[in-house]
């Protein structure tokens, strides 16, 4: 992934953009059948990203590399919130965002007791998130028992991340006043964050 010196974003940051997606974009790649993209939620454990498919999605039997992109925030910039644009009109659009690439391997589990530890880790995640306590238990066993048999676990043994945080370090500091200004929203909070002890570079890219 390019990026500049500017947005480079440190592993623990990386870890915590990965922490804060509920979803991932999980691409592999066969000589025969070409790029197989699946959206799938992701738990981070150490080393290791888990999840789980369908088994009669395909993308569990590419083993083998696998690259797995997580985005939280983005937004267009355009060059009519720039103080820069009004001083000397040297200015162009852009698009801000925050993302991370996790390269490995993807490996897939058919054991029943793993997928289970994963689903459940997954279900409790997300149902604390919307403030339930309902759990995989609350459903009848054979039901589950099922359910567990017509998936496939997906485990990807981390080899590489790549974290960037491209958030308007590179402008003036008028320049990002104007888009943090412009954007009263989740976007223009993640520019304020990325910019508060970032010396001013303006330097175009």
């Amino acid at each position: 992934m390019y990026t500049p010196r500017a947005f480079e974003i440190d592993s623990a940051k990386a870890d915590a953009i990965i922490d804060e997606c509920d979803l991932a974009s999980v691409i592999v790649f066969d000589p025969n059948d070409g790029f197989d993209a699946t959206w799938l939620p992701l738990l981070r454990r150490t080393g290791r990203l888990v999840g789980h498919v369908a088994r009669a999605n395909s993308l569990w039997r590419h083993t083998g590399p696998a690259l797995a992109m997580f985005r939280t925030v983005d937004g267009y910039v355009s060059p009519t919130w720039y103080a820069s644009k009004r001083e000397h009109g040297k200015v162009v659009p852009t698009w801000n965002y925050v993302a991370v690439n996790v390269h490995g391997t993807l490996i897939a589990h058919h054991e029943e007791p793993w997928k289970r530890e994963v689903v459940t880790a997954l279900t409790a995640r997300h149902e604390t998130q919307i403030g339930s306590d309902w759990q995989i238990t609350d459903a009848p066993a054979e039901y589950i028992e099922a359910t567990l048999g017509s998936i496939v676990g997906i485990e990807i043994v981390i080899d590489r991340i790549e974290g960037k945080a491209k958030l308007s370090q590179n402008r003036s500091e008028a320049d990002v006043a104007g888009v943090i200004a412009a954007n009263p929203n989740p976007l223009g909070d993640a520019v304020r964050r990325a910019n508060q002890d970032n010396e001013s570079d303006t330097t175009v890219t």
